[in-house]
């Protein structure tokens, strides 16, 4: 059974987007992405990669990412482990309740996590 390792920012980067976080209302999203293949897998996000208000016709933008490359490249996971990386999103609308995060890309399988309860503090921990 593998252990959960929480994702690691470098201290002034974590500085800046705290600075930024107070001043902008971003969302910050932790994922883990569950290998369970003994055979390793390939991972990537694409920048249509958006926070989806479930209550309107917003979306939030994708304007970080940490731990993890943009398509068309591919990075690898390493095998048979968690692996974590960080998005950080436009901020949502103050009366959003519950939110997606969907992957909007031109072929199937891209990421999506439906009916994320939204929380006062606007930082996430998901599985993919």
């Amino acid at each position: 059974m593998s252990t959960i390792v929480k994702p690691f920012i470098e201290a002034e980067i974590l500085k800046e987007i705290q600075n930024e976080i107070a001043v902008e209302k971003q969302v910050i999203v932790h994922c883990c992405f569950k290998n369970n293949f003994a055979f390793g897998n390939l991972i990537r996000i694409w920048k249509t990669t958006f926070l989806l208000d479930a209550q309107s016709a917003h979306k939030s933008k994708l304007l970080f990412e940490d731990n993890i490359c943009f398509g068309p490249k591919w990075m690898e996971v390493p095998l048979v482990e968690n692996y974590w990386f960080t998005l950080i999103f436009s901020a949502l609308p103050k009366d959003c309740t519950y939110f997606d995060l969907a992957e909007i890309i031109p072929e199937s399988d891209g990421f999506y996590v439906s009916k994320i309860k939204r929380n006062r503090t606007d930082v996430y921990n998901i599985n993919l």
